[in-house]
């Protein structure tokens, strides 16, 4: 009997053995397949999605920010967590990081963005600065030099990517408000963590009220605190570790919670910055030898990366129909940083009446945000049920999962939309049009699939002609 019990717990200790092994191996082979997210496929169990606008506001003297509800089960099923954040003119959004990459669309405005990477150099400086010297006392103006990491001019259009960990901060120095919509993949391998959004601030900081809430009529599901970070540590432990007086370090530690996370500059900000030239990828002179050097396939490093590229010229667009409208990829060819953090974008406008053509995506989800107009979207999932069948308005943002197929079909006032989606390389499959499965197969195979006549099978495969995801309004034959 002994023997039996212990032959009995040997087989079901290799047997836990074998599972974890698979497990290891499962995991592994998804890392492997450049699977840089983490699987979740029980979070895609969609029963509905819907057009949604964002849960929750915090206010901050120099603007706001407005965040969706991560826990709504299509943000699930994607792993992001969607905002959109208003700086005001002359304001400063302060210095944070998250454990998570970032893609940001500019909407509308423009501005100046830094980011900081550990470890590169600081290649910006003043004329008050001397390479292999200190910082003189005092420039005319009464201030010392400065010396930091590369800062960007950002403007309406602009896809921004931020890093995991990489601290950053903005500042809107035009006249009109600057909008950015920001997408956080909370599913990249950077995030350890856990599924909730999270932020690290330098300074500032807000800790919202159920009062708050409830003036502002909008659903919440948690508390968000963002605080700075500076003020849970010891005073005269980061005295020490600056080398500073307590006195400054006091300051770095004030909460300012009425001030927020974006906050008035009480004076206008000077930073120096590259050319505009260079900054839109126009060599200047005497920089034509670097340029044909990166053309030639010399990779960037981090620090010298370029971080954003501008998705609104027509010249640029990737599809183009004078009838149905226009659409503009960027992926990691046109913007090689989103290869390191796994994402991609897509600007498209759907003319009236005019239509997307049914498809789905290979590779990642891909979250809508309606910039104008409306349309009508419809999802299907796999048992061919509608998961989505709504009119999507202004200001709304919808998932539409991996292999989900889907289709869009403007309104009378055209459509506009930005799609952030979970890889760098957006791919897609389409049910109809020139490129489209059903164009490639077989009429023999449509005939017997569909019961159908070959001329009809026919009409099905080439009834659009040369268009391909974006298809014209058109009267149906009889």
């Amino acid at each position: 009997m002994a023997v039996t019990t212990r032959l009995l717990l040997a087989i079901l200790f290799f047997a836990f053995l074998l599972s974890a092994a698979n497990a290891i191996r499962e995991y592994q082979g998804q890392q492997g397949q450049g699977g840089t997210r983490l699987t979740q496929a029980q979070q895609c169990r969609l029963q509905r999605l819907t057009g949604s606008q964002p849960s929750d506001r915090i206010e901050s003297e120099g603007g706001f920010t407005e965040l969706w509800d991560e826990n709504e089960e299509q943000f699930q099923c994607a792993g992001v967590a969607p905002m959109r954040i208003v700086i005001r003119g002359n304001s400063l959004s302060l210095p944070k990081f998250h454990p998570m990459p970032r893609l940001v669309y500019i909407q509308r405005g423009q501005g100046i963005v830094g980011i900081t990477y550990p470890g590169c150099a600081e290649t910006f400086q003043s004329q008050t600065f001397h390479a292999g010297q200190e910082p003189r006392e005092e420039s005319p103006q009464g201030r010392r030099g400065d010396q930091h990491q590369k800062v960007h001019r950002i403007r309406q259009g602009d896809v921004v990517a931020i890093p995991a960990g990489a601290a950053h901060w903005c500042y809107n120095d035009g006249e009109e408000e600057l909008v950015a919509v920001a997408v956080n993949d909370l599913n990249h391998r950077s995030n350890q963590l856990d599924q909730n959004f999270r932020a690290f601030y330098l300074a500032g900081g807000v800790q919202e009220s159920e009062s708050q809430r409830a003036q502002t009529g909008l659903r919440k599901q948690r508390t968000h605190k963002f605080q700075n970070i500076f003020r849970a540590f010891d005073t005269e432990l980061l005295a020490e570790a600056f080398n500073i007086p307590t006195e400054i370090v006091r300051k770095m530690q004030e909460e300012q919670i009425e001030r927020g996370t974006i906050v008035n500059v009480r004076e206008g900000m000077s930073i120096i910055r590259p050319d505009e030239e260079e900054e839109e990828g126009r060599p200047q002179r005497g920089q034509q030898w670097w340029e044909e050097i990166i053309g030639n396939g010399l990779e960037e490093n981090i620090c010298t990366m370029k971080i954003r590229t501008n998705i609104e010229t027509q010249r640029r667009a990737d599809i183009f129909s004078r009838q149905a409208g226009k659409v503009n990829h960027v992926g990691r060819q046109k913007l090689p940083i989103l290869e390191y953090i796994d994402m991609s974008a897509s600007k498209g406008t759907i003319y009236p009446n005019a239509l997307m053509s049914p498809h789905w995506t290979l590779t990642g989800h891909s979250v809508v945000y309606v910039e104008r107009g409306d349309a009508q979207v419809q999802v299907v999932d796999q048992t061919g049920q509608q998961v989505m069948n709504d009119k999507v308005n202004q200001g709304e943002m919808f998932v539409a999962p991996q292999y989900f197929p889907a289709t869009i079909k403007a309104g009378e006032n055209g459509f506009e939309f930005v799609v952030f989606r979970t890889s760098s390389q957006p791919m897609n499959n389409q049910l109809a049009g020139y490129t489209s499965v059903i164009r490639a197969m077989p009429v023999e195979v449509l005939t017997n699939a569909y019961q159908i006549s070959p001329n009809e099978a026919q009409r099905l495969k080439i009834n659009r002609g040369g268009e391909s995801l974006l298809l014209s309004p058109q009267r149906r034959s009889s």
